[in-house]
């Protein structure tokens, strides 16, 4: 009877104190939300998820102030498809960008593969800028887009009041600041920081939302000089490849993590600032066509060296940016807000890029947009230290090839299940006994394979995910070969450049 009596307590007095908690965070002034994203920055990047070479001193300062999440996921495993989760709390699947725009193209596969929906952010769609706008927020993007190249398709038309970004191009090759007083450097990240910072200042009497997107560590690998051969005189840690450009290059987003850390205290508006810090998918080995993945003017420094092919390794995880094992789609994420999260906690719960928007939602009491389906679920309750759903399911479609061939997968609670849309089969993991995903077993718990398989078939239809098709030019001594995306002719303005 006692038992009984305290399982009613926690599911039914516990709700209630998380209500009054969230009750009372409405009724505060509005918290500021500073969103910085990575590109590319793997799960097993950071010092504070066990990096032993990299060097993030601020971003670590960030996580003993704040919360780590150890289960965080993108539900892309490239980048576009994570940034229009993010803007319309929907999974790609349902939004219609399933790949990077515009997308890989095989055509001599065994699988004619779908392509976006859009090969740009659906127009029709309420992004989270718009709603935090109707709350009041000034609205504020500087840096990488990807989800579209056209003046009407700049983050400006998405709500964003203030916007730069690369110009619709996928790299640092050109740049307009939205302002000629805001101070310049050869290094994007510093650039994109800068403007940061101004619109912080413009804005530190009224609630803002900024939103940070850095290229760092995206290939082609670059940093200043002064830091590579910082960590070039570094000794190598075990089991990581250890390349000193790459390190650079996590300095380099680490310094920008401190210049907005050091400025919202500097201003006393770190206490009401909601700051997250995220990856947009998990990181690169290598690239997928061999080639070297340094810049032109720095593969010297790795003349003859493996290195001049290796970014990064997600060990213990399994997989890469690009296919939908956990090195893929596995990323850190640390949410800072000083009064409300507890510092230096961890957390386990599952979390991916669509619980963004209901999140921002719930915090500052914006209305969901209507007639438009959220995906994901507002993590608040998480963020105040309760967990409800430790069973929740996460789900990913990925039917491209990439670094792997077209797949889908569901999480749920501690078991993963990919499906690989080639030939069909199945891979079963049990993730918290076998993170690393080397043991499969799907045809020694059947039972748990067939109700994972049934559950994804399920989520598939309810987001009407787009499948591949056989392909009747199919060509088995050209597989792997890589082509024009067809929807490059139809592109105006854009730079055909071969994908990474």
């Amino acid at each position: 009877m006692r038992l009984t009596f305290i399982i009613f307590q926690i599911f039914i007095i516990a709700p209630v104190l998380v209500l009054g908690q969230q009750e009372v965070l409405l009724e505060n002034k509005q918290p500021n939300i500073v969103f910085i994203m990575a590109d590319d920055l793997g799960w097993a990047d950071l010092p504070i998820y066990g990096n032993g070479f990299n060097e993030s001193p601020n971003i670590d300062q960030l996580a003993k102030e704040g919360m780590r999440f150890t289960n965080a996921y993108t539900a892309g495993a490239v980048c576009s498809p994570t940034r229009a989760s993010i803007m319309t709390g929907q999974y790609p699947a349902r939004n219609g960008i399933i790949d990077f725009i515009p997308g890989h193209w095989r055509p001599n596969e065994k699988l004619i593969v779908p392509v976006n929906r859009t090969q740009y952010l659906p127009q029709e769609m309420t992004c989270i800028a718009e709603s935090l706008k109707e709350q009041g927020y000034e609205t504020g993007y500087f840096g990488k887009w990807h989800l579209g190249f056209l003046d009407e398709q700049h983050p400006n038309q998405h709500g964003f009041d203030q916007a730069s970004t690369a110009n619709g191009k996928f790299y640092n090759l050109e740049f307009k600041p939205p302002k000629p007083n805001v101070a310049s450097s050869n290094r994007f990240s510093e650039i994109i920081t800068d403007y940061g910072l101004d619109f912080i200042n413009k804005n530190k009497d009224q609630p803002f939302f900024l939103f940070l997107s850095h290229f760092d560590v995206h290939v082609q690998l670059d940093a200043d000089i002064a830091l590579i051969n910082k960590y070039k005189k570094k000794e190598k840690a075990k089991g990581y490849p250890s390349n000193a450009i790459y390190a650079a290059m996590v300095e380099h987003l680490d310094i920008s993590v401190g210049r907005i850390m050091d400025r919202l205290k500097e201003l006393n508006i770190d206490e009401n600032t909601l700051f997250v810090f995220y990856s947009d998918n998990g990181g690169l080995n290598k690239r997928y066509d061999k080639a070297p993945l340094v810049a032109n003017d720095k593969q010297n420094i790795y003349t003859n060296d493996s290195l001049l092919y290796i970014a990064s390794s997600n060990k213990p995880l399994r997989g890469e940016k690009g296919n939908l094992y956990e090195g893929g789609i596995r990323v850190p994420l640390i949410v800072k807000w000083p009064k409300n999260v507890k510092q230096g906690v961890d957390s386990d719960e599952l979390i991916t890029s669509v619980d963004f928007f209901p999140t921002f939602l719930d915090i500052t009491g914006a209305n969901q947009p209507e007639n438009q389906v959220l995906d994901g679920k507002s993590i608040l309750p998480e963020l105040l230290g309760y967990s409800y759903d430790s069973r929740r399911s996460l789900f990913w479609h990925y039917p491209v090839y990439h670094h792997g061939v077209p797949a889908s997968a569901v999480r749920k609670g501690n078991w993963k299940l990919i499906e690989f849309l080639d030939d069909h089969h199945v891979e079963l993991y049990d993730l918290h006994a076998d993170i690393g995903e080397k043991t499969d077993l799907s045809l020694v718990n059947t039972s748990k394979t067939k109700e994972l398989k049934s559950l994804l078939n399920h989520w598939r239809m309810d987001v009407a995910a787009p499948m591949p098709m056989p392909n009747p030019s199919f060509d088995e001594s050209l597989r792997g070969t890589w082509g024009i995306h067809p929807h490059l002719y139809n592109m105006v303005k854009y730079k055909i450049r071969k994908p990474k």
